[in-house]
Formats: C-alpha cells, structure tokens, sequence
C-alpha cells in the first residue's frame, strides 16, 4: 500500500492549495487541509485539532473499526 492516502493532487498553480468548492462551485472560506493528504476539508481553517477530508475519514475508520 503507497503513502499516499488521496489519488488526488491538491496542489494548484505555482502548488498553492486548492479551495474547496461548495455544492454550487463557488470557492468558500479557506478550508483546513487534511493532515494525511493536504486535501481541502469541510472544516474552517480555525478548526483545531485533527482535520481529516471525508476520504481520510473513512479510510481511517476502516482501519480502527472492530472486526467482531
């Protein structure tokens, strides 16, 4: 299994971060990144602790999810 923990490149022009869009494309606040892949999150950059974006999220879950 690769590091790599979202297939997807979050880096935009010149590598700045892409910003996450909302449900009608417009670009929002500037989202925290995700701490594993640097994707955007649905979470504000004011948000502490730990952010994840939905794909780390789940995968994360399954991998600490009780097997019976």
């Amino acid at each position: 299994m690769s590091d790599d923990y979202c297939a997807i490149d979050a880096d935009g022009p010149a590598g700045e971060p892409l910003q996450a869009l909302d449900a009608a494309g417009q670009a929002g606040p500037p989202y925290a990144e995700c701490v594993l892949c640097r994707e955007p999150t649905e979470y504000p950059e004011s948000h502490k602790g730990i952010t994840l974006c939905p794909v780390c999220a789940w995968q994360e879950a399954q991998r600490t999810a009780c097997s019976g």
